[in-house]
């Protein structure tokens, strides 16, 4: 024990034995039971602390699986709390118990306060990091709060929207609400912000049906960060994965930010939007060996994260000395080992955690690969991947794979099994190539746009296994996409080397912000093509938020620092971009009112019915279909896309034929019209436009069977047959 443990003049008090589950803080009005996993420490304190943070420490004795717990009477809900646990200090083992450091409960449903990063918040001396630091981290660390867990939700239940009728929009709670004017000014940035009527309404208009948060796990800025006076905005840094991070909390954090946060989810689900959390359990905020002792480190280190033994030869990216490397492939510092039994239970506590209790409805995981690993290599058959594919709550709500790490080997796109959906760079990359001129032919964005066939139909997924984006919150806004060539991130202190340098992107002639006219009006034409292509492709889109409104970050495509206007969504109406929006929201409504642009099976080139037009025909400007070789004409930039309604492969609920309208989609993404014949068959006898980035062909204008009419440069046109 410490000597600062053995001078402590406060009381130390004995606690009723309870039992070793559920792990963390469960309250009752007759007694709160405590369980904290730290299978190798050799004593554990409970520490409580009342309204003036005077700390009261209670020796937990009772220790059965590795799992230390007792009951404490007269605990009320917002109490705070904390651990100290002694042990060996081995950190060349993985032992670093240090019972002056005060440590969050892994499993604490509620957050107060923050961190500090002053020296006594690590756990070894900054002289010598072979001996442990014995100064108290208390007055710097955060504490966990034990919380009252019950709420009305009137009978509220998961609404289980399928995929293929889910439009995603990614937005950070603080940034989407921060400068809206029409939510009351104490509730911006916060989770009742998000589900007010203002920001619902909005969402619902717009065609959104579910919204995707960046990180609200508790998270921390690192050190570093805040040393040069900036915060980690995005919340990629987490370390209490069943507590929504107190800062978005309206009403305080002492448990209040439970409630706020179900009642969020509540006002969301009333207006039909549902809510997917971006979730980082593939590193902690604990970082590399040299980190801060926040919880894991001090509980159970050898187990928690992934490590290079002696002997073994370090991976690429590995950080820390060799005898002692966090096996890193996170780019974070360190990779949660989730081989280990109790570290793989925490990951499935708290997802089924807010599932059961906070009512959201999916899970975007970051860094997906770093999780799929058996030993060294990645495992489609991984524990973590079987034991939620197997799980009888989980493989029901909605999963999505950032399928990809900071590994050369991490790389998983149209990999993952059932039932997992991807994020799809490969969608990304062909889109942006394509309306900047940059592809060497129409053929890889062509199968992009009919859901990714070459990804997902092998192993007998859909299109909707891909989730199609342009941008996302990691990297350039759309409007930054049209308006840069190159990064300029120097505000985030890094000189300019953070952030990709490969942004496929096109400043049309000027970097950055301009008065030129010409060019504008061709951004956001170009914007709005992007938008277009992304609602109208067979998968799931994802929108970024703000996009559709012209939110530009001035060029930084990495914003991770940035809590301010350059990341924040700006809702002052720019009248310049409402087209952009008008687009989008045409694009949604076409997508939510006919199946036919949002189909269950595969595009196979043929009729569905005996006598009927194919399923699917890519067309060339003169009217024919596109033979073998247009598809590698790197002259050609325009092309059609034939969709029948007429009707669709897939039956309807009861097994009944559906019948929808058809469709004929031009693209041209060159730089100079292109004269259309629409062809005389059976497929497109009469329509109509009913989307256009083409002015001289507005929505309304009629066409008909064997009709020519000129597309200008870089436009789409959508005719709806009739």
């Amino acid at each position: 024990m410490s000597p600062g443990l053995w001078s402590y003049e406060g009381q130390v008090s004995p606690v009723w034995p309870g039992r070793n589950w559920p792990l963390g803080a469960t309250w009752s009005p007759a007694s709160t039971n405590f369980a904290v996993y730290a299978p190798h420490a050799t004593a554990c304190w409970l520490c409580v602390f009342d309204d003036e943070d005077v700390e009261t420490r209670h020796a937990l004795t009772e220790r059965s699986l590795g799992i230390w717990h007792g009951a404490l009477p007269d605990i009320a809900p917002g109490t705070r709390y904390g651990y100290r646990v002694d042990g060996p200090w081995d950190p060349a083992q993985g032992l670093r118990f240090n019972p002056a450091k005060l440590l969050l409960d892994p499993y604490a449903q509620a957050v107060s306060g923050t961190i500090d990063p002053q020296p006594a918040l690590f756990g070894y001396r900054f002289d010598d990091p072979a001996l442990r630091n014995e100064d108290d981290s208390a007055p710097y660390a955060a504490r966990s709060v034990v919380v009252d867990p019950a709420f009305d939700w009137e009978g509220e239940q998961p609404m289980k929207r399928r995929w293929r009728d889910t439009v995603i929009y990614e937005l950070h709670v603080k940034g989407f609400t921060a400068l809206h004017d029409r939510v009351p000014e104490h509730l911006r940035g916060t989770y009742a912000g998000l589900g007010s009527p203002a920001v619902t309404d909005y969402l619902r208009d717009l065609g959104v049906t579910a919204v995707e948060l960046l990180p609200v796990h508790q998270f921390f800025s690192e050190p570093g960060l805040t040393e040069r006076g900036a915060v980690n905005y995005w919340g990629y840094n987490s370390i209490g994965y069943f507590a929504p991070h107190n800062a978005y909390s309206a009403a305080g954090d002492r448990g209040q930010q439970v409630a706020e946060f179900k009642q969020m989810v509540k006002d969301l689900h009333r207006a039909g939007i549902e809510v997917i959390l971006d979730v980082v359990y593939n590193h902690t905020a604990e970082a590399g060996p040299l980190g801060p002792t926040l919880s894991f480190r001090g509980l159970d280190d050898r187990g928690f994260y992934r490590r290079v033994q002696r002997g073994e030869t370090a991976p690429e990216g590995a950080s820390g000395r060799f005898d002692d490397t966090y096996w890193d492939v996170t780019g974070c510092g360190n990779t949660v080992n989730s081989e280990d039994p109790l570290a793989l239970r925490m990951i499935l506590d708290s997802l089924r955690y807010w599932v059961t209790e906070m009512h959201v409805d999916g899970f975007r995981f970051d860094l997906m690969s770093a999780l799929t690993r058996t030993g060294s290599r990645v495992d489609m058959k991984s524990d973590l991947l079987v034991a939620i594919g197997q799980d009888p709550v989980l493989r029901h709500v909605k999963l999505i794979a950032e399928p990809w790490d900071a590994s050369m080997d991490g790389y998983l796109v149209g990999e993952l099994p059932p039932p997992w959906v991807e994020w799809n760079d490969q969608y990304r990359d062909s889109t942006r190539d394509f309306w900047r001129g940059q592809t060497p032919g129409l053929h890889e964005v062509a199968t992009r746009l009919a859901g990714s066939s070459d990804l997902y139909a092998d192993d007998g997924r859909s299109a909707y296994n891909s989730v199609n984006f342009v941008t996302a919150h990691d990297g350039f806004t759309l409007r930054d996409l049209v308006s840069y060539d190159r990064k300029h991130n120097e505000a985030n202190g890094e000189d300019n080397r953070d952030g990709t340098d490969n942004n496929r992107s096109w400043n049309h002639g000027v970097e950055g912000e301009t008065d030129d006219a010409r060019i504008l009006e061709r951004r956001r034409r170009q914007a709005a093509n992007m938008m277009a292509t992304l609602c109208l492709s067979n998968g799931v889109p994802m929108i970024t938020a703000g996009d559709e409104r012209g939110r530009t970050q001035r060029g930084n495509n990495n914003a991770y620092c940035q809590d301010g206007p350059t990341s924040w969504v700006d809702w002052s109406p720019d009248d310049a971009w409402l087209d952009v929006y008008e687009v989008t929201k045409a694009a949604l409504r076409l997508r939510r009112e006919h199946p036919a642009l949002r189909q269950r099976h595969w595009f196979e080139g043929r009729p569905t019915i005996k006598g009927g037009p194919k399923d699917l025909a890519w067309l060339h400007p003169t009217g024919r279909e596109m033979r073998a070789e247009d598809w590698h004409d790197g002259n050609l930039r325009a092309v059609g896309m034939f969709v029948s309604g007429a009707p669709l492969r897939a039956p309807g609920p009861c097994g009944e034929q559906q019948v929808d309208a058809s469709f004929v989609i031009w693209f041209n993404a060159g730089h100079e019209p292109v004269h259309i014949l629409l062809p005389e068959n059976d497929w497109v006898q009469t329509g109509a436009v009913v989307l256009s980035t083409d002015g001289e062909l507005p929505p309304g204008t009629p066409v008909k069977a064997g009709d020519h009419f000129e597309v200008r440069s870089r436009s789409v046109l959508v005719i709806q047959a009739t």
